[in-house]
């Protein structure tokens, strides 16, 4: 059965505090140290999980994440009801001293599947900068290993900048070494604390993605707001070869000086066509509704309207999820329909969230 994303979710991620101990310089939310007024309660957020059950199935996947969800004293109240529901539940903690083995064992008891852990540097010195603290790096390293023991499938998150990139490939040996599953790359957006931090040229962004693709025969590999990744291996699955710029050359000479020759162990998965508002919806720490977590366009709140409903019938949604609204060469690009741009990219950009993606480097057939 296959979901139809026009009118249901494939991930539903719910910003369960903005609570955090630790002071991210890409934090989207820019996180606090309490937690804020108005808080969904425990009942309030099982509600909410009532909504997302109520879908047929395959029902949306959940993620619990912040903040840090590790915040919540009702977290392992709130998996175990999402599970009894049928629901999915994944995790997304921040490495604070709050991240203990017990935690971990109660919410794999409560029947939390995933959880994915941050890992933005190779080294310490890189990761620790991003992260605000000393130790953060060595400290995630430990609790990686301790999440699988414990039995979670684990997920290593990174964000690439301009300051990291050319760590890539080291940080790809980190990932595969740490007994990760899926390693999900973030594509900076300027947004929340992240509006200090220097982006990828277009080109670097093309980069990039070659180069996660071509190592995506190591480990299995997703882009978030990164969504050209799509197009990248529906070219590659056509047999189109790309020759590729200065980034590419170096991380791909750079990862087989690090990990040898690609052993072609997996066969890469096909991505999803999932984008903001399009397969995808937030909820944010005190129920309110939008597109992503990096797209500023209030939808709706789930204290007073059903999340079905508003992700349905929510006219920012709508738009988003038709090409037709668009402008620029996004609507005009015969890969509109699997990738479709950064709508998060073009709102932080432009002030437009229908507009192209300005960090494509890719000419549409219809413009050449």
């Amino acid at each position: 059965m296959r979901h139809d994303i026009t009118t249901k979710p494939f991930i539903a991620i719910w910003e369960v505090t903005r609570a955090c101990q630790l002071v991210c310089q890409h934090c989207r939310a820019d996180a606090q140290h309490d937690p804020a007024p108005g808080q969904l309660t425990t009942a309030e957020g099982k509600a909410l999980l009532d909504s997302l059950a109520s879908y047929d199935k395959p029902r949306p996947l959940v993620v619990l994440t912040g903040g840090d969800p590790f915040e919540r004293g009702d977290l392992e109240e709130l998996t175990a009801y999402g599970t009894s529901l049928g629901l999915n539940v994944s995790l997304s903690p921040s490495v604070t001293p709050r991240l203990t083995r017990e935690r971990l064992e109660g919410l794999r008891a409560a029947g939390g599947s995933a959880l994915s852990l941050s890992l933005d540097g190779a080294s310490a010195a890189t990761h620790d900068y991003f992260r605000g603290f000393s130790g953060i790096f060595d400290r995630t390293i430990e609790m990686a290993s301790v999440v699988t023991d414990v039995g979670f499938r684990l997920q290593i998150n990174s964000t690439i900048t301009k300051n990291n990139v050319h760590e890539a490939p080291q940080l790809l040996a980190r990932v595969i070494e740490m007994g990760a599953k899926l390693w999900s790359v973030f594509f900076l957006v300027l947004t929340g604390r992240g509006t200090g931090l220097e982006a990828l040229t277009p080109q670097e962004r093309e980069d990039a993605m070659q180069w996660l693709h071509s190592v995506s025969t190591r480990i299995a590999i997703k882009t978030t707001e990164g969504p050209q990744y799509r197009r990248i291996v529906l070219q590659a699955q056509r047999g189109e070869k790309y020759e590729g710029g200065e980034l590419y050359r170096f991380l791909t000479a750079e990862t087989e000086r690090i990990l040898g020759p690609d052993p072609h162990t997996r066969r890469p998965r096909p991505p999803m066509a999932i984008n903001a508002g399009s397969g995808f919806v937030f909820i944010d720490h005190v129920g309110d509704v939008y597109p992503n977590g990096f797209l500023p366009l209030h939808c709706g709140n789930v204290k007073s309207h059903l999340l079905p409903d508003i992700y349905a019938n929510s006219p920012v949604f709508k738009k988003l999820r038709d090409p037709n609204a668009w402008s620029g060469k996004c609507s005009v690009c015969e890969f509109a329909s699997v990738c479709g741009g950064s709508r998060s990219t073009a709102f932080a950009m432009t002030g437009d969230p229908l507009a192209s993606d300005p960090t494509c480097a890719y000419v549409p057939e219809a413009l050449r």
